[in-house]
């Protein structure tokens, strides 16, 4: 599973590309359909699907689900486009894959095989992204305060942990794992 895709060269891969597409399209239903939003705060799993895209295709795909996903997203919803969300969406997936592919595994007792590579891969990218990123984002063009802002850490530390594991189990499963590690291989 560990070197699969890892490049922007994978990305003229078919497979990817459509695996990507579809990372997009779930991020915009997720993020922007069937979230709830009050204020700065929005209460989605719209990172999941950029999440997995940097963890199973590599961090240009990530990147790429990113930033084509929430640009995507405002035109149908008819948010305006905000550049520095738009690029703290495209760091999560970037951040999240190279980090995946960076941090060895470390097997920790009574929890599943990857547990720790993904948690240490999601958590940053959320730090980076979301809390950090998007909130600046969110205080330079809708003049949120820092206060209001700040209370976006304990939202997506919950979010980040529930994204994980689900990550987490999906990688569990053999017959998932085996599907995804066959994107880098030459068939």
């Amino acid at each position: 599973m560990r070197n699969n895709s890892c490049s922007a060269a994978a990305l003229k891969d078919v497979r990817v590309l459509t695996l990507t597409a579809m990372f997009v399209a779930l991020s915009i239903v997720l993020g922007k359909l069937l979230s709830v939003t009050a204020g700065p705060f929005r209460i989605s799993f719209e990172n999941l699907p950029i999440l997995m895209a940097g963890v199973f295709l590599g961090p240009a795909a990530g990147c790429l689900t990113g930033i084509v996903a929430d640009i995507i997203g405002c035109l149908i919803v008819g948010y305006a486009i905000n550049p520095i969300i738009t690029v703290g969406a495209g760091c999560i997936g970037l951040i999240s894959g190279l980090l995946f592919r960076l941090i060895p595994e470390k097997q920790l007792r009574y929890l599943p095989e990857h547990t720790f590579r993904v948690f240490a891969s999601v958590m940053p990218a959320h730090i980076v992204g979301s809390m950090l990123i998007k909130s600046v984002g969110l205080m330079v063009y809708y003049s949120y305060t820092l206060p209001q802002v700040a209370l976006r850490v304990p939202l997506y530390i919950v979010i980040g942990t529930a994204e994980s594991l689900i990550i987490v189990a999906l990688l569990s499963n053999s017959a998932f794992a085996s599907q995804i590690g066959r994107f880098g291989k030459n068939e």
